[in-house]
């Protein structure tokens, strides 16, 4: 849909309601006025002596629909609060026109952002009751009913991940970008092992280097680690003889004294083994994920997995075997070749053994993935909306509880990722991780480092090299990096 901005230079607020309203559009940029009855939008901003207005006029499938929205001058007090207020309303005016157009609302009503829960959590660290929280997704962003129950349930699980965390923690994330062969919905930086093999030994050998530095950093800035994450990538792409290797690397050169959960992704089944697992079991690991996806052979296919819902089985015996107190399943809700009752029959199976979590996600577009390059056919949105449905009722049945929760851009009608769990068994650092609750220190390929002040919210990053390659070569800059880690904390 081309765009067109008058008085104003805020593209992304634009572009993230196009998103929300119409996920199947792309934003377009024009200075030639549109054809008549061309699908386009003009987005106007004008101040007056009081108020501020923010007006749309919308062109869908040759008809006009318009709406404007305001705010007062006097709420534009500084730089942040004017971007909030404008963004805001110019949001709000283009929802209003677009619902008009597509004859309903979406699920997440108009809210644009990754992390929903901040609404209501921010409402009750400020005083306001839960009803008063609800209340704000309600009225001002019109989210529905299921979505705002989602949202609150997973409040109060953040809000109690934030009562349970102490000012010198922080969480770790290892990055493994190594998978055996790259699924077709994956972004994800990862190398294919059949192509790196060659890499894994040197990599290994600069994370070990990163962890020195980053114990040594650690223990002199007085910072605790309360949560270890391996991601990946998946991590179970090494062998046992690595994982042991690194894992013990970590027990060596950080404090895990103040650990209270240890995850590894070991994700995909073909790549877990007795072995694999012994060495997470005995080095610490307290959660395992073992990612099924889908439990259709023929949608596995089409993801361009190798193995079958039997190994999937065979899989979670071995890691229920181990010992491992904690085991996660993944599925997604509309992968390429699924139907509503294949996604219903693979969310039944994965619940007859009794995971203690178990994330649903929703497929979502993301660049750079062959889904996307090279296109295919998907459930519609409607039979996706018919997918969550079920997960909610058969999860809720089964006694599990969701707490966490994200959405993506280019996401199957503008649903979510939602976490769930049997009561007492919340990932903390998934929790940490989504609502920026504290600090994650991330070693690896791609990791991320993300510094967050909880007092004030202010967040800064540092990020790893991506690639394998470019990761070994710049690993002396990535363990000088680790000291920003502890002036930050210092300056809190």
């Amino acid at each position: 849909m081309k765009l067109y901005l008058r008085g104003h230079d805020y593209k992304y607020a634009a572009e993230q309601m196009l998103l929300t309203l119409f996920p199947d559009q792309r934003p377009e940029y024009d200075e030639r006025p549109p054809a008549p009855g061309e699908n386009h939008l003009v987005l106007s901003l004008s101040r007056g002596k009081l108020w501020a207005t923010a007006t749309a006029k919308l062109t869908w499938h040759g008809q006009a629909y318009g709406a404007s929205r305001r705010c007062k001058l006097e709420e534009l007090t500084d730089e942040r609060s004017t971007s909030r207020a404008l963004q805001r309303i110019l949001k709000l005016a283009f929802y209003d026109a677009g619902v008009a157009a597509r004859g309903g609302e979406p699920p997440w009503g108009a809210l644009t952002g990754v992390r929903p829960v901040k609404i209501p959590t921010k409402a009750m660290l400020a005083g306001a009751t839960p009803a008063q929280a609800e209340r704000i997704l309600r009225d001002t962003y019109r989210v529905s009913p299921l979505r705002r129950k989602l949202a609150m349930d997973c409040a109060q699980a953040s809000l109690a991940a934030q009562r349970s965390l102490r000012p010198e923690e922080v969480s770790l994330y290892v990055g493994i970008p190594f998978c055996p062969t790259r699924c077709a919905y994956c972004s994800f930086v990862s190398a294919d092992v059949g192509r790196a093999l060659k890499l894994i030994e040197p990599f290994l050998d600069c994370l070990s280097r990163e962890i020195r530095a980053t114990g040594k950093m650690l223990a002199e800035a007085g910072l605790k680690v309360r949560t270890v994450y391996f991601g990946g990538g998946t991590p179970t792409t090494l062998s046992a003889p690595q994982l042991d290797r690194l894992m013990g690397e970590i027990a060596d050169s950080v404090d895990l004294s103040s650990c209270t959960e240890y995850t590894v992704e070991a994700g995909r089944p073909d790549t877990i083994t007795r072995e694999k697992l012994e060495v997470l079991s005995r080095r610490g690991c307290s959660r395992v994920s073992v990612n099924p996806q889908t439990m259709q052979d023929h949608v596995l296919s089409a993801m361009g997995r190798a193995h079958r819902a039997e190994d999937i089985l065979k899989a979670y015996a071995l890691a229920r075997d181990s010992g491992i107190p904690c085991i996660n399943m993944d599925l997604i809700a509309g992968l390429p070749a699924d139907s509503v009752e294949g996604f219903r029959s693979s969310l039944d199976q994965v619940l007859s053994l009794a995971p203690e979590n178990i994330t649903v996600h929703t497929l979502a577009m993301k660049k750079g993935s062959r889904l996307m390059e090279e296109g295919g056919a998907v459930p519609a949105d409607e039979e996706v909306a018919a997918m969550l449905e079920y997960a909610w009722s058969a999860l809720s049945g089964a006694g599990q509880v969701p707490y966490y929760l994200y959405r993506q851009k280019y996401m199957s009608g503008s649903f979510e990722n939602v976490g769930w769990c049997l009561p007492g068994s919340e990932s903390l650092y998934n929790i940490c991780m989504m609502e920026e609750l504290h600090t994650i220190v991330s070693l690896g390929g791609g990791g991320v480092t993300k510094l967050v002040d909880p007092a004030t919210g202010h967040i800064e990053r540092l990020a790893n090299p991506k690639y394998p390659k470019e990761y070994i070569e710049k690993i002396d800059a990535a363990c000088a990096g680790k000291e920003r880690v502890a002036r930050f904390h210092r300056a809190l």
